[in-house]
This record gives structure tokens, sequence and C-alpha cells, in this order.
């Protein structure tokens, strides 16, 4: 018992905080960081044009020094600290400096790409913005406990610069003004969300541990205005938690089904007559996979048995839509060929395993070939009284149990009788020379005694 005593008296004293943070500085700091004017102004429009620079041109240090840089995580704390100690005014400084850095972010975006002669056809880092998942979810709301708690420390540390680096506060904007540039509204969508779910999920963050670490609330002098305050307080924070559960649940369906898919769809590339050249993933409507089908015209049979497999994997019939003979929209001749050598090596493949399979199969047949006339030599140099011999495999089975026993079943038919003696001899010489657990041998008298 005192071991077990020992180690949480232990497990205490490495995570304990107390002696480890300043709660005041903390929240200085951060009420600090929150304004937006000045040298931060034109920190952000630099650190904007540099981030798209880096998306425009797929390079992932130019990013990240843009992150490095960007003052925009320091609002978004002060809306969790706000919330956190129920101060009013200092959750509406920080909405008010956050909407503003995203309108200056998205107008500098939005110029630098409608002014670049840069075009590329895969942007990359861009279309990696566009579509949130559970892991921008896990990554936002865990580097917001890593900077609040960053903040708080006594001795700081690099930690506040990763922070901003997992975060990504700053990318997702860029792609918004990149939408916007080039009259693309779902790119300008899926950036803003990306961005928001980023921000709610570090505000939340803030807030449990404002709340944990007992951060002192903020006092009114007019009773009335903290009954207001608390309301009101309330009522965001109930908006910043219910859709930031609801959103990790969407998500995390959303990436169980493109799992399912990713693996329905391999287990089924080389079934069919066609091929599968590609698919998509849609989830605005209810979650639904476009299949994407060349080569030869699937008949009704292949069809059903598509729909077939893929209620095995879990997906409804109404999720699943085929295409035939139709090309993805910016595939080109460089992905077909790619998809149909993959299909030929998975092809190749499957046919030299089918290839050894038959051969395993047919060396045991072969195996299992009694070599009659060698059999027949050797019995007759014992026996030199046998007139015939017949062998075959054969198989045993009791009625009560239905168990089956292998073996080989001999006939012999004998000028002279074998006795008793020589009948267990040749028996077991049998089993041995054949290989087997049961012998069993039937003897007859030679016809006309030959």
């Amino acid at each position: 018992m005192s071991f077990w005593k020992n180690l949480q008296a232990q497990i205490r004293s490495i995570t304990n905080l107390s002696d480890h943070i300043d709660i005041a500085a903390a929240e200085k700091s951060i009420r600090g960081s929150i304004y937006f004017k000045g040298p931060n102004v034109w920190i952000l429009f630099f650190s904007i044009i540099i981030a798209s620079v880096g998306l425009n041109v797929n390079s992932i240090p130019v990013i990240i020094g843009a992150m490095l840089i960007s003052p925009l995580l320091g609002p978004v704390l002060g809306i969790g600290l706000g919330l956190g100690i129920n101060d009013m005014g200092l959750l509406k400084s920080s909405l008010k400096n956050i909407l503003v850095m995203m309108g200056i972010s998205i107008v500098a975006s939005l110029l630098y790409f409608l002014i670049t002669p840069l075009n590329l056809s895969n942007p990359t880092e861009l279309l990696a913005r566009t579509n949130p998942t559970i892991y921008d979810v896990l990554i936002a709301l865990f580097g917001g406990f890593a900077g609040i708690f960053e903040v708080c420390r006594k001795e700081k540390g690099t930690v506040f610069s990763g922070v901003a680096i997992a975060t990504a506060l700053m990318p997702p904007l860029c792609t918004a003004g990149f939408g916007l540039a080039n009259g693309n509204l779902v790119y300008f969508i899926g950036a803003l969300y990306l961005f928001t779910i980023n921000c709610i999920f570090i505000i939340l963050a803030t807030y449990l541990t404002v709340k944990y670490m007992k951060f002192e609330q903020y006092e009114y002098k007019d009773a009335r205005d903290a009954k207001r305050s608390r309301r009101i307080i309330t009522i965001v924070t109930v908006i910043v938690i219910v859709p930031s559960i609801w959103s990790a649940i969407v998500m995390i369906r959303e990436n169980t089904f493109n799992q399912t898919v990713s693996e329905f769809i391999s287990a089924n590339r080389n079934l069919y007559s066609g091929y599968i050249m590609d698919y998509r993933i849609e989830h605005r409507k209810g979650s639904k996979v476009e299949v994407y089908f060349t080569g030869e015209p699937l008949s009704s049979t292949d069809k059903n048995n598509f729909i077939e497999s893929a209620k095995e994997f879990g997906l409804k019939p109404e999720q699943v839509i085929i295409r035939e003979h139709a090309l993805v929209e910016g595939s080109n001749e460089a992905e077909i060929l790619k998809s149909i050598y993959e299909r030929s090596d998975s092809e190749i493949t499957r046919r030299e395993a089918e290839i050894k399979k038959l051969e395993e199969e047919l060396r045991h047949l072969h195996e299992s070939d009694i070599p009659y006339i060698q059999i027949t030599r050797e019995a007759l140099n014992q026996y030199p009284d046998i007139a015939s011999l017949s062998i075959a495999r054969g198989a045993e089975v009791k009625t009560d149990s239905l168990s089956r026993t292998d073996g080989v079943v001999a006939i012999v038919r004998m000028k002279r009788p074998l006795s008793q003696e020589q009948r267990h001899r040749f028996t077991n010489w049998l089993k041995i020379r054949l290989g087997v657990e049961n012998a069993t041998l039937y003897e007859f008298p030679a016809e006309n005694g030959r």
C-alpha cells in the first residue's frame, strides 16, 4: 500500500502546476496581446503576404515563417480568457480585434492573388486548407492547451512558437483570399470554416484552462452589469462549446466514412470488366462517393455485385454513385496511364498468386499419386503368390461421430491364401510405403487359380 501512496505522491509532485505558473502575469500578457494597432497592423500585413507567397508556390518553410510572425493568436486567447473570467470588456475587445485582423488578412491575400503572375496547376498547400478534418480539431484543441499553459508558465520557452505553427491560423485566411480572387466560393467557405474551427477549439482550450487554474474573476461595480455580463458570457460560451462538440462529431463521422471508402475501393479496384480510375467523396448533402469506371462497360450483374460489396463495408446503396466512361475534372493523360499501370500491376500480382496456388494444388495431387507398377513389383518380391493388386486412396467415415480417417484400400488376389501374420505384415508395409495412417487389405482368391 505504501508503494502506491508513494507513487501517487510522486505523480502529484511531477504534475503540480502551482509552483510553475504566474496567473497574474499570464492575464497581463494576454490582455496586452489582443490590441491591434501600430506595428501589429504592419506585421500582420507582411505575414499575410509571406504566407500567400508560400501557399502560391507550395513552400512549407515560407508558410511556417509567416505563421511564426503572425499576431493572430493574441485576440483568440483573449476571447477564451474573457469567457473564463467573465470580463465582458475583454471579450468585446478581443472579438473586435480578431474580426479586424480577419478582414485585413483576407483583403491582403485577395490583392496578392489578384496581381500575382504565378498560377500553379496543383496548389496542394492551398487545397489542404479547404477541407477541415478531425485532425485539425485535435491540433487546435491541444495546441490551444499548450499555448495557454505556456503563457501561464513563469519561465517562458519556445512552446508559443510551436503553437503558432501547429494551430495554423494564418494559412486558412490566405486561402480564403485566394478563393475570392478566383471566384471560388468552395475554397472561400472551406477556408473560413477551417479558420473558425481552429479559433473555436483554441478558445475552448483557453476557457477550460482558465477555469481549471482558477483565474480571478472580473469584478463589476454595478450588480446589474455583473448579472447582464454573466448572462451574455454564458450565451457566448454555449455558442462556442456546442458547435465545437457538434463539429468534432461531424468530422469523426466524415473521417470514418473516408476510411471506409478507401478500404472499399482498394478491395474492388480489379474485380470487374471495367476498372476504377478515380473516386470523389462529397459530404455537403450527406456523405456520398462517386466512383469513376473506365474500360469495358459494366454489366448489370457487375453493378449489383459492386453495390452488394459496398453494403459489406457498411456503405448504403444511395451513398455509392457509379460513373462509367467519365473522366474526373482535373484528370490528365498521366493520371489515366498511372491508373492503367496500377491496375495492370495489381492484375499481374493477382494472377501470379492464383498460378502459385494452382501449382501448389497440382504438386499435392502429384504427391498423392500412387506408383502402382512399382508398388506391385515390390509386393511381388515379398509375396510371389500375388496374382493382381488393386490400390486406391479413400477415407473411412465413422457414422457415430462422422469423423473421417484418410488411408488406402488394397484388394489383392492370391494364388495361395496369406497367413494372418502375412496379412498383418502386408498391411503395415502398405502404410509405411504410401505414408498413410490407415490401410485396409481385402484378400480374394485368384481367378482360375491364376
